[in-house]
């Protein structure tokens, strides 16, 4: 299949409807047909405004976190009018990728 590979980027403490975006993100991808997602933690990071963000022991609100997931042009588009419709503020990166399943379905 073809599709993109989506990825958004944020900080631990930006939230979206009383939640944390990540889990927000997240939980819209699946609702809206995306058939997978993946949440990551990062150490450390700096955005358009080269201030870095990092984990803190005390305090991880600024700590980076990616969502990635791949998803068909169709599944990509309904996502993409569904934030635009909530007017989430999000930095993205849209890759096209070719994907599938290798091997026999698991037992």
């Amino acid at each position: 299949m073809t599709g993109y590979q989506l990825e958004f980027f944020m900080e631990q403490n930006q939230r979206h409807d009383h939640r944390p975006l990540y889990e927000w993100l997240v939980e819209a991808a699946r609702s809206h047909g995306v058939r997978g997602a993946t949440v990551f933690m990062g150490a450390i990071g700096f955005g358009r405004h080269g201030r870095m963000h990092s984990a803190h022991f005390f305090d991880l609100g600024d700590q980076p976190v990616e969502v990635t997931m791949v998803a068909t042009e169709a599944e990509a588009e309904r996502l993409f009018a569904f934030l635009k419709e909530e007017n989430v503020r999000l930095f993205y990166v849209r890759l096209p990728v070719e994907f599938g399943t290798l091997g026999d379905a698991p037992p």
